[in-house]
């Protein structure tokens, strides 16, 4: 295969950048909710054994994919065979679809950030202020333009001189940010209207602990399926991101090595955030802020930090900076995808398919902030849930696309390609992969039916019922 143009220094730009990708508002926002939703440590312990079979797997598969292939996704499958060309069209759909929303929560993040920057931090605890805010008809595409400024720039820089080159500041610091936060929400105490003194050490206990209090095989299969979708959030898999980071990367790189360290890195951060979340919102909300879901970040957190007093200010910004590097680098690995399938589809340059892709993101995240003013409607999703704008995009991309996507994909690997071609990848140069065995099954046997299973019950063309 041809050498790629531009690619990572070496094994440690690989791994801050694919980390920056997985490390994003999924882990820091989607998986606390999860966690609290689901039983605390059920949770936790669900997550991770699929983080280390089913994860382990896509993880790999994509990585070794870019690397061997040396092309972006919508050519990599072509290359593995002319008939799965297609597969390679529906990876760059994804990203597709999730630029066009990720740039305005990216907005969202940066607007709370600049509250607690400049004023006393009381106004976003306020009642209707996160709705207030999305509602408006300026401000909402104001800082999403200013956030996919700072996305564009990067992705405008290239791999080594933007992309690895920002991962190497913004990760060390999300992860510093992370743990002292972590920490900070261990020393709290509270004694709430009841009288009861609630400390984070005993939301750590929520947190940890399983509650299999009114455990059923129904309850347990959501828990299965919710932790399952929480993997495509984490690490980037199934949407052609780690196939293009797989296609920078050198020959010379411990690439089973390097997919350990992405996943110590991922799941270690999505562990500290819940850590840094959970304790806090039960010091001062009690269990029932265990039950806010996808508001807890932008509703139930600045009551959270209104709560701490003079310091709360501090928390919050220094939250909402973690939660902004986070976004940034997720949304830098998405943008890249496009601009580098493109940069390979239509032979331009990087500055060109910079220019389109901004474009085209510019356009379609205006219309996403239209959807909740001037273009609102509620549209009943097969899952059962009601959407607008931005929900419709993330159901197609993430409840419909991505397990598709991974069916197929495993299959490919497991049943025409074969397993040895990812093996060989990743012990190119003589490096050991403990776990080829494991690998092999579960591509083969375990994952096209889990795949399948979560398609069916995602899209609802099966409700489970027990």
């Amino acid at each position: 295969m041809k050498k790629k143009s531009s690619g990572f220094s070496g094994s440690l730009g690989f791994v801050l950048a694919a980390a920056g990708s997985a490390v994003g508002v999924g882990n820091i926002w989607r998986f606390p909710y999860l966690c609290a939703k689901d039983g605390g440590g059920l949770f936790l312990v669900v997550y991770l054994v699929l983080v280390l079979t089913f994860g382990f797997v896509l993880l790999t598969t994509d990585v070794a994919i870019g690397r061997r292939t040396k092309l972006n996704a919508l050519n990599a499958y072509a290359a593995l065979g002319k008939k799965w060309r297609f597969l390679g069209f529906l990876t760059f759909l994804v990203p597709a679809l999730i630029m066009t929303y990720y740039s305005v929560i990216g907005g969202w993040i940066l607007k709370y950030l600049t509250a607690y920057l400049t004023t006393d931090g009381s106004a976003p605890a306020q009642d209707g202020y996160f709705t207030g805010f999305i509602t408006a008809p300026v401000a909402p595409i104001v800082f999403t333009l200013i956030f996919l400024a700072f996305t564009a720039f990067v992705v405008y820089c290239g791999v080594e001189k933007g992309i690895e080159r920002y991962s190497r500041i913004l990760m060390p610091g999300l992860l510093l940010l992370i743990v002292g936060i972590a920490i900070f929400s261990l020393t709290l105490s509270y004694q709430g209207e009841d009288g009861i003194t609630r400390t984070g050490l005993q939301g750590l206990g929520v947190y940890l602990l399983p509650n299999l209090e009114g455990l059923t095989v129904q309850r347990f299969l959501q828990v299965l399926l919710d932790a399952m979708s929480q993997l495509f959030f984490s690490l980037s898999v199934s949407m052609g991101i780690m196939i293009t980071y797989g296609s920078y990367v050198k020959d010379d790189v411990d690439l089973g090595k390097a997919t350990n360290q992405i996943e110590i890195f991922d799941t270690a951060a999505a562990f500290l955030s819940g850590m840094m979340i959970i304790p806090a919102v039960y010091v001062f909300l009690g269990t029932e802020g265990m039950t806010f879901g996808p508001s807890l970040t932008f509703v139930s957190l600045p009551k959270v930090f209104q709560s701490m007093g003079l310091v709360g200010r501090l928390v919050g910004a220094a939250f909402f900076l973690m939660l902004g590097f986070a976004a940034l680098t997720s949304c830098v690995s998405v943008m890249e995808t496009l601009v580098a399938n493109c940069m390979e589809l239509f032979h331009k340059s990087r500055k060109q398919m910079c220019a389109v892709i901004g474009l085209y993101s510019l356009v379609t995240a205006v219309l996403i902030c239209l959807g909740y003013n001037a273009l609102y409607f509620e549209l009943p999703l097969p899952n059962g849930s009601v959407g607008q704008l931005l929900d419709v995009m993330d159901y197609i991309s993430n409840s419909f696309l991505m397990p598709f996507i991974s069916l197929l994909t495993s299959i490919l690997i497991g049943w025409i390609v074969g397993p040895k071609w990812i093996c060989d990848e990743v012990q190119k140069n003589g490096e050991a992969f403990p776990r080829a065995g494991l690998y092999s099954v579960l591509v083969r046997y375990v994952v096209p039916v889990v795949m399948l299973v979560l398609f069916l019950v995602s899209t609802g063309l099966w409700k489970l019922n027990f």
